[in-house]
């Protein structure tokens, strides 16, 4: 069998590809045109930052099997056009953690000590030490946005340096951020205390621009500003000004919205500004670790059949796949749902299988909702073999029930979510021609297709809602794909799931919630 290697990778990952009795070919720096033509002929793809992967690469890849991406992002790998080809699609979760978080801390000290400016002035021929004059980060207050693998591991080394630790991350129960040594806090609480802040959230509608000219007034006088997750979480314009204006004392960005950085920036004019080029992988160990590992979990796949890290198909043996393909579909969906509308600190996680879905194996399907549970909050680290770790380390407890009476359907997943004292409820079925629905949300009937940019809508069950969320979004050029109902009763409680070919800005969600008998909203994206 054929890999092709088309981004730079150690060559001793290439080695290992070659020892497991692969042939290897590496091609890097091809064009669009020249992957198109070469593709077809691979058993195996190797990439990293650089190859984009795109539904048409896929379709032209006649014998693809497996695509590895040797580091976490999955950005540039069109995943859905894979999953329906059987094509799987690993990543190596994880080997960047250490790096990353090594790097944002750099970033801190640098700017807390105006490292760099200060190199360039001594390079220059002067002797600035008056002008120089840095600030400690002891007994400092960093603030952490995002408290994942990364934000974590950045939390371990400011203990280190003695610095006090106040985080904000919606999915994460006081409980474990108590034993980890963070104190969690809302946005506006970190805002106002922090002395530092570090960003290690993905991007996602939520936090696209959540540093902006109108956060940044609430921002500590003086506070620096770090950013080594993803480009677009901080407005540069935005930021530009408020450096301008000495609000910030000063920003570091290792990502920026738009790769590689326009000369033309304005941010890069600043004295009180310092970057990198997307530097927060790019160690040594960090280049090295993940190239031997995606090159062993190739090699593992392609030689022996078996499946490690893989983001889109869980490990199962060949012959039960097929039949639990779509309940692993629906677990996945389930569990991105609820994980979408009920914010904060995941507690306890119930899953009730129902009919059919009981008589399978139910560790795997249990594994993909723990995904979809697990990926809107940590994105493209979580796949299906680390969740269920991911899962016990945040402090989620994990419950299955079985019962072979499902009631309406000759099949249901449910699952129960407890978080921030509240509890939220979703019911799923795969129906005869193996599409998987949404049957059932918070006790709401309800049909609805588990995909793409919904908006779900608690109202008052009273004539005109309807019809001025329609007119709204029809102002707004939002087309609507399909519209789900449910109530309990006519004149009571209802819910509205609107389906739609693109997502709504904050500002528009926002006078979506104002409107007469909408008691609530939320956009989620299956």
């Amino acid at each position: 069998m054929k890999v092709l290697v088309s981004d730079k990778l150690s060559d001793k990952g290439v080695e290992i590809l070659r020892s497991a009795g692969l042939t290897v070919d590496v091609k890097t720096k091809l064009t669009k045109e020249d992957l198109l033509k070469e593709i077809a002929e691979y058993d195996g793809l190797v990439i990293r930052s650089a190859t984009k992967v795109t539904a048409e690469v896929i379709n032209a890849a006649k014998n693809l099997k497996v695509i590895g991406r040797a580091g976490s992002g999955l950005d540039n790998v069109d995943l859905q056009a894979a999953t329906k080809r059987g094509i799987v699609v690993m990543n190596t979760p994880g080997g960047n953690t250490v790096t990353t978080a090594e790097h944002a801390i750099a970033m801190i000290l640098s700017l807390a000590r105006m490292i760099p400016q200060a190199t360039a002035s001594t390079k220059a021929g002067k002797w600035e030490k008056n002008k120089y004059m840095g600030v400690e980060l002891y007994n400092k207050t960093l603030g952490i946005i995002g408290i994942g693998q990364i934000g974590s591991y950045v939390a371990k080394l400011a203990r280190g340096l003695m610095m006090n630790i106040v985080a904000f991350d919606p999915y994460l129960s006081q409980e474990n951020a108590k034993n980890m040594g963070i104190e969690l806090v809302d946005m506006k609480e970190l805002y106002r205390r922090a002395d530092i802040i570090t960003i290690h959230s993905p991007l996602t509608n939520e936090t696209k621009y959540l540093i902006n000219k109108s956060t940044i007034k609430e921002l500590k006088d003086g506070v620096i500003i770090v950013n080594c997750a993803r480009g677009g979480i901080i407005n540069e314009d935005d930021l530009y000004e408020g450096l301008k204006s000495g609000k910030i004392a000063g920003a570091a960005l290792d990502v920026f919205e738009k790769e590689p950085a326009d000369p033309a920036n304005p941010l890069l004019t600043l004295d009180n500004f310092i970057c990198t080029p997307h530097l927060g992988a790019s160690t040594t160990e960090a280049q090295e670790n993940v190239a031997l590992a995606v090159a062993e979990q190739i090699a593992d796949y392609l030689v022996r059949g078996v499946i490690r890290h893989a983001v889109n198909i869980p490990s199962v043996p060949q012959e039960v796949l097929p039949k639990i393909q779509p309940y692993l579909t629906l677990a996945e969906k389930l569990g991105s749902c609820q994980s979408q509308i009920y914010k904060g600190g995941l507690e306890k996680v119930t899953i009730e299988y129902k009919g059919e879905a009981a008589t399978f194996p139910t560790a795997p399907i249990t594994i993909a909702l723990l995904k979809g549970l697990l990926s809107p909050i940590l994105e493209d680290t979580v796949n299906y073999v680390n969740a269920p770790i991911i899962a016990k380390e945040r402090g989620i407890e994990v419950e299955e029930v079985k019962n072979v009476d499902a009631g309406d359907f000759s099949n249901q997943i449910s699952i129960k979510v407890k978080t921030g004292g509240r509890e939220g409820r979703a019911s799923g079925a795969v129906f005869s021609n193996r599409d998987a629905r949404i049957t059932e949300i918070n006790g709401f009937s309800v049909e609805v297709i588990p995909e793409g940019y919904m908006l779900i809508l608690s109202n008052n069950d009273k004539p005109g809602v309807i019809g001025s969320i329609g007119t709204l979004l029809g102002d707004n050029n939002i087309n609507i794909a399909r519209m789900q109902f449910g109530r309990e009763v006519a004149g009571g409680k209802a819910i509205s799931v609107i389906g739609i070919d693109s997502p709504v800005s904050a500002e528009l969600l926002n006078r979506i919630k104002g409107l007469p008998n909408v008691l609530s909203v939320e956009q989620i994206r299956l």
